[in-house]
């Protein structure tokens, strides 16, 4: 049976970190579990987030077959409330092909925790899973943040055909959250900066396989919050390439998401 939904979620609302675009040090307001400035934890409001989308994922239908994430801090730490609520041995696939996205810089972007230091603060963390795309330490440009999520979704997707998987789940960051709709939907726009995907903290989209050649998928829904107490927080859209060097700034602080 091949793959008929995949649903897609946003981290929860967390902690602030910036970075000075000339000189490449990140720095963060509250210093993360895992000690890499770019890989915050979520706040208490966030982790209330997560603990309100796990309820809402798992009354979903078709259920959920496979779960995917970022294996950075905040994106492992909003599923995990599904993968204990879920139960029955479900396991967390940490998938660099939908982390987060780095503008092109001069410098090494910092790289999540290694597998031993993540399995030991999330039990379901899959130590056997194989990334299907890693991300460049120097970062991508807007092209190349689209084709590393192509090929990664697409993997996934083929993936989930030969298990007989119906649904899954992706848990991401914004900028990957809106460019897996518009490639699941076929719809690049010429400006990046077009209102189309939202992508709300912890906001749920789901896509339905089209079927047929093309092999497109409808949105049925465009990062839902409707299941949160506080509905629809953080919004974020492209800005631009947001490539370094220049006047470019990959500044996540509080004032931006």
């Amino acid at each position: 049976m091949p793959l008929e939904v995949i649903y897609v979620v946003r981290h929860g609302f967390r902690t602030a970190w910036s970075v000075d675009h000339k000189t490449g040090v990140y720095s963060s307001s509250v210093r993360s579990p895992t000690g890499i400035a770019a890989d915050p934890p979520l706040t208490s409001h966030g982790t209330q987030q997560a603990a309100e989308l796990a309820s809402h994922l798992i009354t979903l239908r078709p259920a959920i077959d496979a779960v995917y994430s970022s294996p950075y801090y905040r994106c492992l730490q909003t599923i995990t409330p599904y993968a204990e609520l879920a139960g029955r041995d479900t396991l967390i696939r940490p998938e660099h092909g939908i982390a987060e996205w780095f503008g092109a810089a001069p410098f090494d972007h910092p790289q999540p925790a290694d597998a031993e230091t993540l399995k030991g603060m999330f039990p379901a963390y899959d130590m056997d899973y194989v990334s299907t795309r890693q991300a460049s330490r120097r970062g991508e440009t807007l092209p190349q943040l689209y084709k590393r999520v192509a090929a990664t979704v697409q993997a996934l997707i083929a993936k989930a055909d030969a298990k007989g998987h119906r649904a899954i789940v992706l848990c991401s960051h914004a900028a990957v959250v809106i460019a897996l709709g518009r490639i699941l939907t076929r719809d690049i726009p010429d400006e990046p900066d077009r209102v189309d995907f939202k992508a709300f903290t912890c906001g749920l989209s789901t896509y339905r396989r089209r079927g047929g050649d093309d092999d497109a998928w409808d949105c049925e829904l465009n990062s839902d919050c409707s299941f949160l107490t506080h509905g629809e927080e953080r919004g974020w859209n492209f800005s631009g390439d947001e490539s370094f060097p220049g006047t470019g700034s990959m500044s996540q602080d509080d004032s931006k998401l």
